[in-house]
C-alpha cells in the first residue's frame, strides 16, 4: 500500500534493528523502500540491502554535504548504476545551509559534483534523487544548464526529495518535469506553508518518504525515524487535500513505480 521513497537503512542506528523495522513496515502496510546511498564507501552496504530483500531497491551517489570521502567520477557512478536493483543516481544536489565561513563561490566543488551526477543519470537513463537546501536557485539553474528541462532529449528527470522550499520552487521543479517528495516535516506544527505546497503539487507527481533515521513525523517527532512511519506523511497530505489516505498511498506508490522503472523488472 505505502512506499518509502527515501530512507537510510544502511545507517548504523537502523541497520542494527532491521528485523524489527521490517516487521513494523509489514504491520504498517509499507510494502517497499528505496535505500539511499550517500558515499561510495557506503555503496556496498546499501546495495546489499537491495539485493538481499525483494522489496528494497537502492541508489548510488555522494551527498553534497559529504567531504573527505571518495569523489565520484562519471565512471564510478555509471558502473555501479548498472548493478541489479540500482534504480537511481543520488542523493545529489547542493547544500549551502552550513557554509561554515565559506562563501557560495567556495562551493564550486559541490556544483561540479552535482553536474557529474546529472551526467551519470543521463548516461544511464536513471532518475536523480535531488537534495537542495538553501540553494534552490543554483540547483534549478544547473539542472537547466545540464539539459534537464521537460522535452529535452536524454534528460534523466527525478525527484526533489524531502521538499522544504517555497511554492515557487515547487512550481519550477514541476515545470522541469520533476517529482516532489514530502517527508515527516510536513506534519510539524510550523510547516503550514509546506502543507500548502502539498495541496498544490499534482497527485501524479507526489512521492512520500521518511528520510529516516531523520525527521520522524508527529506523533514520533524527536525519535529515530524508520520506514514504518511513512503512512503519517500520507495521512497529512490526505488531510490537506481532503481525500482518503488510500488515494495518497496508491498515487505515491504508482508514481514511485513510474519514476523508478527498475522496481518493476
Amino acid at each position: 500500500m505505502f512506499t518509502d521513497s527515501h530512507c537510510h537503512l544502511s545507517f548504523p542506528e537502523l541497520q542494527a534493528r532491521l528485523p524489527e523495522i521490517r516487521e513494523a513496515m509489514a504491520q504498517a502496510q509499507v510494502e517497499r523502500a528505496l535505500c539511499i546511498c550517500t558515499t561510495l564507501e557506503e555503496f556496498s552496504t546499501v546495495h546489499a540491502l537491495a539485493t538481499t530483500y525483494d522489496n528494497f531497491w537502492c541508489s548510488v551517489g555522494v551527498h553534497p554535504d559529504n567531504e573527505g570521502v571518495t569523489e565520484p567520477s562519471l565512471d564510478d557512478l555509471v558502473s555501479r548504476a548498472a548493478l541489479p536493483k540500482v534504480v537511481a543516481i543520488g542523493e545529489t544536489g547542493l547544500d549551502y545551509y552550513r557554509l561554515e565561513g565559506r562563501s557560495v563561490a567556495d562551493m564550486a566543488w559541490q556544483r561540479e559534483r552535482f553536474r557529474v551526477h546529472i551526467r551519470a543519470a543521463q548516461q544511464t537513463g536513471k532518475p536523480l534523487v535531488i537534495h537542495t537546501r538553501s540553494a534552490s536557485a543554483d540547483t534549478l539553474a544547473i539542472l537547466k544548464e545540464e539539459g534537464e528541462s521537460t522535452g529535452q532529449a536524454g534528460r534523466a528527470g527525478g525527484v526533489f526529495h524531502c521538499f522544504t522550499d517555497t511554492l515557487e520552487v515547487a512550481r519550477a521543479a514541476l515545470d522541469l518535469g520533476f517529482y516532489i517528495s514530502f517527508s515527516g516535516i510536513l506534519t510539524f506544527k510550523n510547516a503550514a506553508d509546506l502543507r500548502e505546497v502539498a495541496r498544490f503539487v499534482p497527485l501524479d507527481r507526489i512521492l512520500i518518504e521518511t528520510d529516516s533515521p531523520y525527521l520522524a513525523p508527529v506523533p514520533y517527532r524527536g525519535k529515530t525515524n524508520n520506514p514504518s512511519y511513512v503512512p503519517f506523511v500520507a495521512k497529512q497530505i490526505a488531510e490537506v487535500r481532503e481525500v482518503p489516505v488510500t488515494t495518497i498511498a496508491e498515487a505515491s506508490s504508482r508514481n514511485f513505480e513510474q519514476l523508478f522503472t527498475g522496481v518493476m523488472t
